[in-house]
């Protein structure tokens, strides 16, 4: 049996915000914010932004990589929520105050979305999400 090569995931493109890093993959997005920065309504739309020029009727999934501490305004939810092709809401950390914060975000989200220690465990929960018919 032949196994082809690990297929690598390529960035499709990436934003250099001042709030941090967005990376564009084929059915998904990552976002890795700067360390002490606030996550308002107006840099949300930013993030909205890019969800339209990538993924315009198109489902995908968008993974919050936690490597970093900053404030997010938790009304945001309720736009982001509004995005129907959104799939799947993952955040992915190792700090037990991103866990409890996760608890309110939730709250406020209301649809699909889980933490997880693990970026890999979060991808591939993400992929399946958006998959699913």
């Amino acid at each position: 049996m032949k196994v082809g090569p690990i297929k690598t995931p390529v960035v499709v493109k990436e934003y250099i915000l001042d709030i941090g890093t967005v990376q564009v993959f084929d059915n998904y997005m990552v976002s890795i914010f700067n360390e002490g920065c606030t996550v308002t309504l107006e840099r949300a739309y930013q993030l909205i932004g890019i969800t339209e020029i990538h993924f315009r009727n198109k489902p995908f999934g968008y993974i919050s990589y936690r490597k970093n501490s900053y404030a997010i305004d938790p009304n945001i939810y309720s736009f982001v929520r509004e995005l129907e092709n959104l799939k799947a809401f993952a955040i992915v950390s190792v700090k037990e105050m991103d866990m409890h914060n996760f608890t309110i975000e939730k709250m406020f989200y209301k649809k699909p979305m889980k933490f997880f220690i693990d970026y890999n465990n979060a991808l591939a929960w993400v992929k399946r999400r958006v998959l699913k018919k």
